[in-house]
């Protein structure tokens, strides 16, 4: 089922990700099956050092399939809503950064997917909305990371009217990192990638973690969440390595994580 409805592609240890429903990538029950098969499985991997997630066609993901949406009752939906939840906070933990190469439309559940990644690349014609509440339901789930990503009377304004924003605006809301001509989109983000790749492993995937928690708690947790992530790093022969290449004058010389 991921093969089918997912592209996965690895070149060492970054791993490309593309949603394969052409053209709008629709989520339906088993692509977001797909999903969380998809990340369960790279997260299980100690290898992977980044992932970029994208989607084939014209868009990241135009959000949920309408068809899928209009017959449900409560139970139906509830179950519905929750599976996609959990499909898409794997992808929220993993233990790796994960890159969106938002390439177009991206919508309803395809902005949660996209602001539940670590850092998001727009192609300049991306677009990004949350539209639930034109067709009779509220934003729920990862839209919650919206309002400390943009504030939130940016987020009140996009949650509560289903407008539509461009990359441009989005780039200005500080909701995507990078925005450039859709021609240039994967050269971007392999300077983004070959920028994480040339950090230290063990200590990227202990800064992942702490972005998450901090994400979840109050400053003293978070502060003392980041003292053990700290004394972790010297389990490991990084922090040595690191300190000695910048003394040397040298590039770093890190192993694959443990």
């Amino acid at each position: 089922m991921a093969e089918a409805a997912i592209r996965v592609e690895r070149r060492g240890g970054v791993v490309r990700c593309t949603l394969d429903r052409p053209p709008l990538n629709l989520f339906e029950p088993g692509l977001i099956a797909a999903l969380r098969t998809t990340f369960e499985t790279l997260a299980a991997d100690a290898t992977v050092r980044v992932v970029v997630l994208t989607g084939a066609g014209r868009a990241f993901t135009g959000g949920m399939n309408v068809h899928v949406l209009r017959d449900l009752d409560a139970a139906g939906a509830t179950a519905l809503i929750t599976s996609l939840h959990d499909a898409i906070d794997v992808v929220h933990r993993a233990p790796f950064p994960v890159v969106a190469a938002v390439n177009g439309h991206a919508l309803g559940a395809g902005f949660e997917l996209a602001i539940a990644c670590d850092l998001r690349v727009a192609a300049a014609e991306a677009t990004f909305g949350l539209p639930e509440v034109r067709v009779g339901v509220p934003s729920v789930i990862q839209a919650a990371l919206l309002p400390p990503l943009v504030g939130p009377a940016r987020a009140a304004e996009l949650l509560l009217t289903g407008q539509t924003i461009d990359a441009e605006r989005a780039l200005a809301w500080g909701l995507v990192n990078r925005v450039v001509a859709r021609a240039d989109l994967d050269a971007a983000v392999d300077a983004v990638v070959e920028a994480i790749t040339a950090c230290a492993p063990g200590a990227v995937r202990l800064q992942k973690q702490l972005i998450v928690r901090w994400r979840e708690t109050d400053l003293t947790s978070a502060v003392r969440a980041g003292i053990a992530a700290f004394a972790a790093a010297y389990a490991t022969g990084e922090p040595r390595e690191g300190a000695t290449a910048f003394l040397e004058k040298r590039p770093p010389r890190f192993g694959e994580p443990r």
